[in-house]
């Protein structure tokens, strides 16, 4: 802390290389940083939950070398190439990512559950030129390339020989294979601070005003991120009894989240592995699975977010297991209630737990529950991590003091470059070196407390759903005039969508009085949604009718009176549905 409006995170960052792409810093043990501990002879990078195969460290590196390799012989990827990964947890993921890095290219990750529709919008934002792709997720990535004009022959099969799908595809194993005996490529060497403006990923997200951009991510916020982790955690310090530290290699984490998205990518895969842990990685999320994982592997560290922290609360499966391995847990990609913190040790007695904060513009983090606590501060998003600066602008734009209510600014070395190709949205929100959050927040005693989304982002399982997405797309139906979308609280998913709708007048009149109609009508606008929406877009926390929206004189939608209608009379309009 320093002067109470500024406020900054600690201990001491040791500078963060700027010269290194994300594979030479994580995979070639000559760039190793102080924080970075010794890996155990013995110790997998990563198990897979579903066959139980292992893999080491120099079979990550050989598999991206290989890869790298046929890489290069067949579609000359080259330095700004972008690759789209659009597939479930895969043992592949990594040498998929690092072999496009080793030459040059940049990564874009994209959900499996995406339509066609979506992925035409995220391919006409960052076109790629190669795409790697699970089966499951072949249909709908064929016809967003129809659509773009990609060309079949670039689509890479990741899950395997003889896997489901039309043949005629290349497929991963065949091309690591082939790759062994094909010339070396070349990797560029990068020049002091080049690390800092070259793209890594490019990862989805709804950003700050609501509407649905991709945040160019450098090598160095990456690099940058992990250390500062390692860092806060005090990685390869001996601050405590071996048995006492919070992480230690050989540790085992989980690994069910989603590695396209930021969490699951930076916070599991590349932190995880930095700091010596094996990653046990599933390619989807199964309750019992999970649980049966934490004991078959003895999982010492837990990354959650908040719908498995209730199942872990609530479940009757969880007294059929053991979870005594358990020593770390974090929640984070939405708040987790005090309530639920204090119901989650009761099933965890042992454990470290406590929550981060984070955006997909800070590369994952900001903050996260310090070594000094235990528990962290219920109903906190943890402290500022080291190398990080922040700031609690008032709305008269003056700086807030400790507990004053603002809007979070953060800068620091893992907040990204901008929205790719969106000038316009970058000056918005990356304003002189500060990020601007779009989240309300306080500081009290040095943790975050986030009190309100300014930007009315919706988070259902801690997946972003920007309410302007699914309004542009409901007044496409013939029979709404105009509609509105609120996040309603949901202790399972965190939030569900939720649509007020103004129906054309002569349907709004014959549905007050016409029950069935009424009731075929939401029927139809859900299912207007869910032919073209990923399954957490769609409106499983209902669909009411309403005479209008209100907005305010310019036209922009007064959200916070639609929640107080929601309160007065929480049981009008529809079922609500469960995802």
């Amino acid at each position: 802390m320093s002067d109470m409006t500024l406020i900054h995170g600690g201990p001491t960052l040791v500078p963060p290389p700027n010269d290194l792409t994300v594979p030479q810093f994580f995979l070639d043990g000559s760039s190793a940083h102080v924080t970075q501990p010794e890996r155990l002879a013995d110790t997998p990078c990563l198990i897979d939950d579903d066959s139980g195969q292992k893999v080491m460290l120099e079979e990550l590196r050989e598999r991206t070398r290989c890869l790298a390799n046929a890489l290069k012989f067949h579609w000359n990827i080259e330095e700004g190439t972008i690759a789209t990964i659009i597939s479930p947890n895969h043992i592949d993921y990594g040498p998929c990512v690092w072999a496009i890095h080793r030459l040059g290219g940049i990564v874009a990750t994209l959900g499996p559950m995406l339509t066609s529709w979506e992925l035409v919008h995220h391919f006409k934002i960052a076109m790629p030129s190669i795409i790697f792709v699970h089966s499951d997720c072949l249909s709908s990535v064929l016809q967003a390339a129809a659509v773009v004009g990609l060309q079949a022959d670039r689509i890479v099969m990741v899950d395997g020989p003889g896997s489901s799908g039309p043949r005629g595809f290349r497929n991963l194993d065949d091309l690591v294979h082939e790759g062994s005996s094909l010339p070396q490529f070349s990797e560029r060497v990068l020049t002091q601070g080049e690390a800092k403006s070259r793209i890594a990923f490019l990862a989805p997200s709804s950003g700050t005003t609501g509407t649905q951009k991709v945040v160019a991510i450098s090598h160095y916020n990456v690099i940058s991120i992990v250390i500062q982790s390692a860092t806060f955690n005090r990685i390869n310090e001996p601050y405590a009894p071996a048995a006492e530290r919070r992480f230690r290699p050989g540790d085992i984490c989980c690994g069910f989240l989603p590695l396209y998205h930021i969490y699951g990518l930076v916070y599991n895969l590349h932190y995880m592995i930095y700091a010596g842990l094996t990653l046990v990685l599933t390619p989807k999320f199964n309750f019992e699975n999970f649980l049966a994982s934490i004991e078959k592997y003895r999982i010492t560290h837990l990354t959650l977010v908040p719908p498995q922290a209730v199942l872990l609360c609530k479940h009757p499966a969880v007294k059929r297991y053991d979870l005594s391995s358990v020593r770390y847990c974090i929640v984070a990609a939405a708040p987790l209630s005090a309530t639920l913190t204090q119901e989650l040790l009761e099933i965890l007695p042992n454990v470290h737990l406590g929550q981060g904060y984070g955006l997909t513009e800070t590369c994952g983090t900001v903050g996260m529950f310090p070594l000094t606590q235990r528990i962290g501060t219920l109903g906190s998003g943890g402290q500022l991590l080291p190398g990080t600066f922040a700031k609690v602008v008032k709305p008269d734009g003056t700086l807030a003091k400790e507990p004053e209510v603002g809007e979070l600014y953060v800068k620091g070395g893992q907040v990204a470059l901008g929205y790719y190709d969106n000038e316009q949205a970058t000056k918005e929100t990356f304003i002189d070196g500060w990020l601007k959050t779009g989240d309300q927040v306080y500081f009290q005693n040095g943790d975050i407390f986030v009190i309100e989304r300014i930007k009315e982002l919706i988070k259902v399982k801690g997946l972003q759903v920007a309410p302007a997405e699914l309004e542009g797309h409901l007044l496409t139906h013939p029979s709404i005039v105009d509609c509105a979308v609120i996040g309603v609280a949901d202790e399972y998913s965190g939030e569900l969508p939720m649509a007020f709708i103004v129906l054309q007048p002569e349907l709004a009149t014959a549905a007050d009085t016409n029950i069935h109609l009424a009731n075929e009508l939401r029927s139809g606008i859900f299912k207007h949604v869910t032919d073209v929406k990923s399954r957490h877009k769609w409106l499983a926390g209902g669909v009411r009718f309403t005479n209008a929206i209100p907005r305010n004189p310019s036209g922009k939608i007064l959200r916070r009176l639609l929640r107080a209608q929601l309160n007065d009379s929480p049981s009008a309009g529809g079922v609500r549905a469960r995802l």
